[in-house]
């Protein structure tokens, strides 16, 4: 506690995780655990990956690893902090590599390529709004990118002949 002429200041408690961010929590884990299956049902084929993929997949599993770690976790101390560092950078590297993973039709960007944008645009800001405090604005690009990119995106990488969805059903 410190003291400004007279007042006695306390510092704010860090937010606790509501229940939409313990479903977001429980969620990135399902997520992380289901690619996980899938990728060891898939590994003997894995060497016939381009490396872009393999830099793409190993980004989100950064992500989706750490997310439930940021969202459970008390927030605002150094451990939280550092982390966030790596759960953004992660999260931008996934958005950016992934306008260089080729599909059939090279060239051609999908659905997921608009969150893909979104994230690369919404990571620093998330950043930012953490460096100046901006709480509540801070949770909402979290929950927003958890959501969209992580979430959203994570369940169309299973549909539609994709390589994960081939490997996780096969």
């Amino acid at each position: 506690m410190a003291t400004l002429a007279g007042q006695t200041r306390t510092r704010a408690k860090p937010l606790a995780a509501d229940g939409y961010e313990r479903f977001l929590a429980v969620a990135a884990t399902a997520l992380l655990a289901t690619i996980l299956v899938a990728l060891g049902k898939g590994l003997t084929h894995g060497g016939q990956l381009p490396l872009v993929i393999w830099g793409h997949v190993l980004t989100v599993l950064v992500a989706l690893a750490l997310t439930p770690v940021m969202l459970l976790r008390p927030r605002g101390d150094r451990p939280h902090r550092l982390l966030g560092r790596v759960w953004v950078a992660a999260m931008f590297l996934t958005a950016l590599v992934s306008f260089f993973v080729q599909t059939s039709n090279p060239g051609h960007f999908s659905f997921v390529h608009l969150i893909s944008a979104y994230v690369i645009v919404a990571a620093p800001l998330l950043w930012w709004s953490a460096r100046t405090h901006r709480i509540a604005l801070h949770r909402r690009h979290v929950r927003g990118m958890v959501t969209g990119a992580l979430l959203i995106a994570g369940f169309f990488t299973f549909p539609f002949g994709r390589l994960l969805g081939r490997w996780l059903f096969a």
